[in-house]
């Protein structure tokens, strides 16, 4: 029975230790992200995840311990209580100042989330299926930005393309949105013709976008990077393939990039620091 058990025991970490490398991108909390609102919201979830476990352990722990200690085979009796206001008040004030105590915190991040005031860069979002478009209000540019070709190409029914071969398969696009590093940017969402939603998990935001309807979104990306995200609300059969990228830049780059982008769309250049007094204002 024990070399039986112990063979077991030995096949399964033998099968944990195969499984490891599929694992290694498998994760079960939220992102630290790259924007201080991210970082807000990691720190609050981490935050009432221990009070949670802190409470079930208690609790959890006392009933397991009753039930184990105080069973009718070893002898226990039941006890008959009385009322006590004293414990009743007990009970009661101190679940109401746990509640308190952790909604302090998250209505303080609940407001900091929908204060969108003041941005330094506002571009408009359009949803399509399956698409997006993006306008950059004081910038005076926009585009479409839809799934990169070598993922068009690869999803295609027997199109012989192996997509694992392809960078990012499903996560690219061909125009992806550009942002400055360190500037407050304003997302106005809105739709189509469905409902859809915007979302990249290290910007830490997720914004429904809806047909009449005008939705606000804001983030500060602190770290120049390429960071991914997707539609999040099922939108109709490509759902799956209307990815995000978004691209942060320093501020001198993204205002390069801005250049560019009026003139391949024939626009004159922009006067120097327009683009920051236009958000201000």
């Amino acid at each position: 029975m024990f070399k039986s058990l112990t063979q077991r025991l030995l096949a399964a970490l033998a099968l944990c230790l195969v499984a490891a490398p599929a694992l290694a991108e498998w994760g079960l909390n939220l992102p630290v992200g790259v924007t201080p609102l991210s970082k807000e919201i990691y720190g609050l979830h981490q935050l009432i995840f221990i009070v949670c476990c802190v409470i079930a352990v208690l609790v959890f722990g006392a009933m397991i311990y009753s039930i184990a200690t105080f069973r009718k085979s070893k002898g226990a009796v039941a006890e008959h209580f009385h009322h006590s206001t004293k414990l009743e008040i007990l009970w009661t004030v101190i679940p109401i100042a746990i509640l308190v105590a952790m909604a302090i915190p998250a209505a303080k991040t609940l407001v900091k989330i929908e204060d969108s005031r003041a941005p330094d860069v506002t571009i408009k979002v359009t949803a399509y299926q399956w698409k997006w478009r993006y306008d950059y209000q004081d910038a005076g540019v926009g585009f479409f930005s839809s799934l990169a070709a070598d993922s068009v190409r690869a999803r295609q029914l027997n199109s012989g393309i192996d997509p694992f071969s392809v960078d990012h398969y499903l996560r690219n696009v061909d125009k992806p949105v550009v942002v400055p590093v360190g500037k407050k940017v304003r997302l106005l969402l809105t739709a189509n013709d469905v409902i859809h939603a915007w979302w990249v998990p290290e910007i830490g935001m997720k914004r429904d976008a809806i047909p009449g309807y005008i939705n606000e979104l804001w983030f500060q990306i602190e770290e120049p990077g390429t960071y991914r995200g997707q539609c999040a609300e099922l939108c109709g059969r490509d759902h799956g393939f209307m990815p995000i990228v978004v691209i942060a830049k320093p501020e001198a780059e993204y205002e390069s990039w801005v250049g560019e982008q009026r003139a391949a769309a024939g626009l004159p250049p922009l006067p120097e620091h327009s683009l920051a007094a236009a958000g201000a204002k």
